[in-house]
């Protein structure tokens, strides 16, 4: 019988497929995403180095004081500004968007969205 895998599943495939073609570099940084039925995080990585550039989420004290009035997808643009101040403020102008297997709409669009208003290039 046919056993249908779970969404979760499906995402880290297609995570796995994409990883292969994108990795963030000294240069030129990769803008990864993770979002959880709650929350939303957002890091740039070094791939090379192995570390960790910058760096925002809605678990955040600073940042959950923020959030009272935002919904969801107000919630992953102010993530995406945050994360690019950060980026920025680290030297990094330029990123590799990494949206890690999800599909590139909602809450993960709109963190791209705020990372661009925030002054990333991607």
């Amino acid at each position: 019988m046919f056993n249908k895998r779970d969404r979760n599943e499906v995402r880290k495939i297609r995570h796995e497929r994409v990883r292969k073609k994108i990795s963030g570099t000294p240069a030129r940084p990769r803008l990864c995403v993770f979002r959880s039925n709650k929350h939303i995080y957002a890091q740039v990585i070094d791939d090379v180095a192995g570390n960790t550039l910058a760096a925002a989420s809605t678990v955040e004290k600073e940042i959950a004081a923020q959030l009272a009035e935002c919904d969801k997808k107000g919630e992953a643009r102010l993530v995406g500004k945050i994360v690019a101040e950060r980026a920025i403020k680290a030297g990094i102008k330029e990123v590799v968007f990494d949206r890690g297997g999800y599909i590139y709409t909602g809450r993960v669009a709109e963190l791209a969205a705020g990372a661009r208003e925030g002054g990333l290039d991607f």
